[in-house]
């Protein structure tokens, strides 16, 4: 255990660069997830908005094709070119006029739809900075060199675990295998001591230990004898006592009552 919980700190130390760019990069997955739980949430809470909007964008995207292709439709009525959608008389007649009443009315319905874009876009914004879209984004450089150099040791500990371990989840045998040596080498500097001593014969100081503690447990299995000992003498003793006294009582109440007792 003391051989483990040296040998961590150290492990830590060697591998500081490897573990300040994993923590870099779990910060960023972690960064990124956490936009895509707050999008998908924003989605699912403002479907109907959401594809109200993209129904208007649909709307004005076709109406300004449609605006462009009757304004040259109109122009070719009034310029008197012939075509399928016009009639070749040339200059300002009932035909321009209609063709100029129908761009007019696809303009008006663009300026509303174009309104309505613009009041939806407004909302769906707010309700982006509400939800806090806006205000999260991924984490620049600098931002990610700060969180990596005020990282506890619980992170820098679970950073140095997947060290050991590729992207693709495979085990990286070379990182894998130097933490490894490092933890067994002091878990073995720990131990050394412990199998010297039990490979060794034994010496002066193992044979006076031993005496020691022969004498030691004589000594508390005569304590234990003698206490018992006293235990069973005082116990004897106060068991007479005891009766004695209980027959002294009994016989002077006996007395009294017989005193007391009237023949009458």
């Amino acid at each position: 255990m003391i051989g483990i919980v040296i040998s961590r700190p150290l492990e830590l130390k060697i591998f500081d660069k490897e573990i300040r760019d994993k923590l870099k990069s779990a910060y960023l997955k972690g960064q990124s997830r956490k936009i895509d739980t707050l999008q998908k949430t924003y989605n699912q809470k403002y479907a109907m908005e959401l594809g109200k909007n993209n129904d208007l964008k649909k709307e004005k995207d076709s109406l300004e094709k449609d605006i462009n292709r009757s304004r040259y439709q109109m122009n070719q009525e009034v310029f008197g070119d012939k075509s399928n959608q016009t009639s070749g008389i040339k200059g300002y007649g009932t035909y321009a006029k209609q063709k100029e009443a129908i761009l007019q009315e696809k303009e008006n319905r663009l300026k509303t739809v174009t309104e309505d874009l613009g009041q939806m876009d407004n909302y769906l914004g707010a309700r982006k900075d509400f939800e806090g879209l806006n205000n999260t984004r991924l984490f620049n450089s600098h931002e990610l060199d700060s969180l990596s150099n005020i990282a506890g040791f619980s992170d820098r500990n679970w950073a140095l675990g997947q060290l050991s371990y590729n992207d693709d989840g495979t085990r990286n045998l070379d990182i894998y295998l130097a933490i490894s040596f490092i933890g067994w080498l002091f878990i073995l500097f720990e131990c050394l001591p412990g199998f010297v001593k039990l490979m060794s014969p034994k010496g002066p100081y193992d044979v006076a230990l031993s005496k020691v503690s022969e004498a030691n447990i004589y000594h508390a299995e005569r304590e234990k004898e003698r206490n018992m000992k006293v235990t069973d003498e005082v116990y004897d003793h106060n068991l007479e006592e005891d009766i004695a006294r209980q027959k002294k009582i009994i016989s002077a109440q006996s007395e009294y009552d017989f005193e007391r007792h009237s023949y009458d």
